[in-house]
């Protein structure tokens, strides 16, 4: 392997190749017509699919093996719903829809919360799915501080039980946006997902091995690392469905494997982690793509802890630093879309005013900006960690490249993905690294985790007054114009703050067989699997 140095120069010089190509041959601009677009992103078309048929079981690919199916343990798990359901769910832009909880309704302005379930439904072992299971489960959430859903609960004063069907949530203040935490996926964290209580008694800490809900599959097998089986659950509460007989799932953390093992017909469907099967599945008559870019990013995460990235000068430098284009040129198969903020363009509470402010690609202004913090006694060189997967070592050696032409020197350290969500991002260990931000479909709780004093994801421990205030404002209000209005606040601030360091949308994706059907998703791929079938009469 070439010493560190001569990779630095050696990536450097392709870069700038790689611009010289660009300029030359007249590439598309990372944001114009060639970058990759939204497709089906929430599913397909009924309407359009014709009349469900019967039976089959389908392969999916995972990129990455399961941790977990215990709702208060974070990771992400494309089973789940197979296996929970929810009690509510996102629509389109956020709205929250009514599923397994017929409704969850406010009398006084978000103080008090009523939610009712359907009638007749039961978990897969038989036991009845009723209000005291919902609050059993609330509850795990409330005592567990590091589930990924606690950060939902903190507002919850008390439960009760006015009836098998009816649950009361009382709260310690107004809060607008609470029905939303019970419609969130399992990935980004959830109330929505209940457990069966006799399962919770009999296996304890060991649920995650053993789910048992009131979903349409039940789990049969579970071969670590080889494969995953669900059936078909006989007594699912929704007539008819599902449709097909079973799933399994499939680790393929390799992303040229797995998309090479949807084209061979391997699996029928794979969860798109990268660009790479997304853009290659793009247009493709033998493949079916579903994709919304919607919220969410790729970023790089500052410390604000600790130098340099305490001064904004150094946070803007960066960003300023790295040539979005070369970086598309070298890594995204020429379809890089740029991001300039939490917020897809499309949302109704995104602020064009915050995309405006976004810095642009300025070698010359970041150079200045380093010249004045090295005046000011600082150092501007720094550490960059993220994880060892190919794209992820591409990714770090890319920044190094850049910023040296910056004249700042920085040193690269990989970790397995394990190691480096525990030991580096979550421990803050760190002074700056990457992150993939998975798409989401609703602005809360993702900006409470990301930009709140003290939120779940806010790795770089951020922090400001004004911020708090806003995300506390937007949580409690029960008019969703003044909520939009509060979050466009909201990612203005971050945008001035320059809170992350945007530079790509996100690119998770579902990509199937066409006789695929009944796909119903959301932006972070988590899917609802009551509605899927194969259709037998395409060859």
């Amino acid at each position: 392997m070439l010493p560190r140095r001569a990779r630095v120069l050696a990536v450097l010089a392709a870069t700038l190749a790689v611009i010289m190509v660009a300029t030359g041959c007249g590439v598309a601009d990372p944001g114009g017509r060639q970058a990759v677009r939204s497709v089906n992103p929430y599913g397909g078309d009924p309407a359009a699919e014709g009349t469900p048929r019967p039976g089959g079981t389908i392969r999916l690919g995972e990129d990455r093996e399961i941790v977990s199916f215990d709702p208060t343990r974070q990771n992400s798990n494309m089973a789940a719903t197979a296996v929970y359901d929810s009690l509510l769910r996102l629509g389109p832009g956020g709205r929250v829809e009514p599923y397994l909880a017929e409704s969850m309704t406010t009398a006084d302005g978000g103080r008090t919360w009523r939610m009712t379930l359907r009638p007749g439904v039961r978990f897969s072992d038989g036991t009845p799915f009723d209000a005291a299971a919902v609050i059993v489960n609330t509850q795990r959430h409330v005592d567990k501080a590091s589930s990924p859903a606690h950060q939902l609960t903190t507002r919850i004063a008390g439960m009760r039980a006015p009836d098998p069907l009816t649950v009361v949530f009382e709260l310690t203040r107004p809060t607008g946006e609470f029905a939303a935490g019970f419609a969130q996926s399992f990935t980004n964290g959830t109330l929505g997902m209940i457990v069966s209580p006799a399962a919770l008694r009999r296996w304890g800490d060991q649920i995650g091995q053993h789910p048992v809900g009131a979903g349409p599959f039940t789990l049969v097998s579970w071969v670590r690392d080889a494969k995953l089986v669900l059936r078909r659950n006989p007594d699912y509460w929704q007539p008819g469905r599902p449709y097909l007989d079973g799933l399994e799932f499939r680790p393929l953390p390799d992303t040229l494997s797995r998309y090479a093992a949807i084209r061979n017909g391997d699996v029928d469907l794979i969860f798109g982690g990268y660009i790479d099967e997304l853009s290659r599945a793009l247009g493709r008559d033998d493949l079916a793509v579903y994709y919304g870019s919607g919220n969410g990013a790729e970023w790089l995460y500052y410390n604000f802890t600790r130098p340099p990235f305490n001064d904004r000068r150094m946070r803007e430098a960066v960003i300023r630093g790295l040539d979005l284009r070369a970086l598309s040129a070298s890594q995204y198969r020429n379809q890089l879309k740029p991001a300039t903020s939490l917020f897809g363009a499309e949302m109704p509470y995104h602020s064009a005013a915050a995309s405006d402010i976004w810095p642009t690609y300025d070698p010359a202004r970041a150079r200045e900006l380093v010249a004045q913090y090295r005046r000011d006694g600082g150092d501007p060189n720094f550490t960059f960690k993220t994880t060892n997967a190919p794209n992820r070592i591409a990714f770090g050696e890319f920044v190094q490249a850049q910023m040296a032409a910056l004249g700042i020197a920085v040193q690269v350290r990989y970790y397995d993905l394990a190691q480096f969500s525990s030991s580096v991002v979550q421990s803050n260990d760190f002074q700056a690294t990457g992150w993939v931000g998975g798409p989401f479909d609703s602005p809360y709780p993702a900006t409470e985790r990301l930009f709140h004093t003290g939120g779940s994801g806010n790795y770089g421990r951020y922090s400001n007054p004004k911020m708090d205030q806003l995300l506390d404002q937007a949580l409690s209000t029960s008019d969703p114009d003044q909520r939009n209005r509060l979050y466009q606040q909201v990612e203005l601030l971050a945008n001035q703050d320059l809170v992350l360091g945007f530079y790509s949308v996100g690119y998770l994706s579902t990509v199937t067989r066409p006789e695929l059907k009944g796909v119903q998703r959301y932006l972070s791929r988590d899917m609802f699997y009551a509605t899927t079938w194969l259709d037998r009469g395409r060859s």
